[in-house]
């Protein structure tokens, strides 16, 4: 039961989300929490460089744990996922008219991606070394001045 985000910051961004009949989100929490998870393991960890090792290059085959992150990182970029993925398709009919869910779907997916990338462009916060802390080390952003291929 892993989650990024809760109900109570979903009403944050969308105060009347409770309103359309759906009044628990647990569940979609922890499947954007695996959406999420699954991105930052095909984006960022091949990627990431780790002191003078560069994990991409070594070929390791490991897959970052989840549990050396900064998770509130994320609790804006859940949020959107969430409401884009999850909850808003369930709202709308895909009907050919204008649909006000559909349109709010699109709109928090461009916002997902944009949070997204700019969590990697900072840097994703992961204990590395399992210390219990982040030094600045292991801020590691995406793309950091060097040309990657």
């Amino acid at each position: 039961m892993s989650q990024f985000a809760n109900d109570s910051n979903l009403i944050e961004y969308e105060p009347q989300i409770q309103e359309f009949g759906i009044q628990d989100f647990s569940d979609l929490h922890e499947k954007t929490y695996d959406d999420i998870i699954r991105l930052l393991n095909i984006e960022w960890f091949p990627t990431a460089e780790y002191g003078k090792y560069d994990i991409s290059i070594i070929g390791a085959k490991t897959k970052l744990s989840p549990s050396r992150l900064t998770t509130s990182q994320f609790t804006r970029a859940a949020c959107y996922h969430v409401l884009s993925y999850y909850i808003y398709p369930r709202l709308s009919t895909f009907a050919p008219e204008s649909d006000t869910f559909r349109e709010k779907m699109r709109y928090y997916k461009e916002k997902f991606r944009e949070e997204f990338d700019l969590i990697l462009k900072v840097g994703v916060e992961y204990d590395i070394d399992s210390s219990g802390t982040i030094s600045d080390s292991e801020r590691q952003p995406f793309n950091f001045g060097r040309l990657v291929r």
